[in-house]
């Protein structure tokens, strides 16, 4: 049993400009019941959803954020390796690229990405691909993973380095963005792992929308819905009731409203809040996803 009362799950997006069709928020109620998309009648903003979660947040709302809280620290021993004022952990990560992306509206982070101390370390649109990207000689051309990312792979997901800024896969920019969210957020609404769990009150967790749709019996190439039947037959696999509707769904919404019944499912389970392989260091550092085991 869930000590939480209500269930947030977030779509969030990393595009320029103010408002993005690419940000979706779904509610779950502990009690039961369909999950629903908060509506404001309009595409959201991303300090719209900022002042949300600081003002208009449930009592005890278990919140999980589509991005990547953070970057690669464990493969290089640090996030900028070479860079000496590359940040010690999480925090200080959020701190920086909100300090640098100070003049971009709409919680953007151009900057960061353009800052000549930092771009080495991406992979940007039109052939960049800075000589820090792969960390002295990765692997494999998807740059840097966490952990996390790891795990998320050996489950069959199909992960993306925050590193990678081109493709439409790409999670990149919605992660810095989000991470000047979550640094303007401050200690108030705990950030879980970087933050320990605490007994009572509102948690921010990571999550990966895939991995709610593999747990609802689909597969990572078939993880995005965008009908109210493919979504439906997803909720029942999970439990859940539907929200009424018919024909075609934006995916956005539909992986929102997934990803709420499936944090209402999970998140009194408690090995998910124990994967194997978290350990204090990255915890610290590079965070996790919440349900990658």
């Amino acid at each position: 049993m869930s000590r939480f009362r209500h269930f947030l799950a977030i779509d969030w997006s990393g595009a320029a400009g103010e408002r993005h069709a690419g940000i979706a928020l779904a509610l779950a109620d502990a009690q039961g019941g369909a999950p629903v998309l908060v509506d404001r009648g309009r595409r959201w903003s991303r300090p719209e959803v900022l002042a949300f979660l600081a003002e208009g947040l449930p009592a005890d709302t278990l919140v999980g954020l589509d991005l990547g809280i953070s970057l690669p620290f464990a493969d290089c021993g640090a996030f900028f390796p070479g860079l000496a004022e590359s940040p010690a952990d999480a925090r200080a990560l959020w701190a920086l690229v909100d300090r640098v992306s100070a003049r971009d509206p709409h919680l953007g982070a151009g900057s960061f990405v353009d800052h000549p101390a930092f771009a080495p370390y991406f992979r940007r649109h039109g052939g960049r691909e800075g000589a820090r990207f792969r960390c002295d000689g990765a692997a494999h051309g998807k740059g840097r993973f966490r952990v996390t990312e790891s795990a998320q792979a050996a489950m069959g997901c199909k992960p993306y380095s925050n590193f990678n800024l081109v493709g439409a896969a790409q999670v990149g920019k919605a992660s810095l963005t989000g991470m000047r969210l979550l640094h303007r957020l401050g200690p108030a609404l705990p950030v879980w792992p970087i933050d320990p769990l605490p007994p009572t009150g509102s948690v921010v967790v990571e999550i990966y929308t895939s991995l709610a749709a593999l747990e609802a019996g689909r597969s990572a190439a078939r993880a995005k819905m965008r009908s109210h039947a493919a979504l439906g037959e997803a909720l029942g696999a999970l439990g859940s009731p539907a929200p009424r509707g018919t024909g075609a769904i934006d995916d956005h919404a539909s992986d929102a409203l997934l990803a709420a019944a499936w944090l209402r499912k999970v998140a009194g389970d408690p090995e998910r809040w124990r994967p194997r392989a978290l350990t204090p260091a990255l915890a610290r550092t590079e965070g996790w996803t919440f349900g990658a085991l």
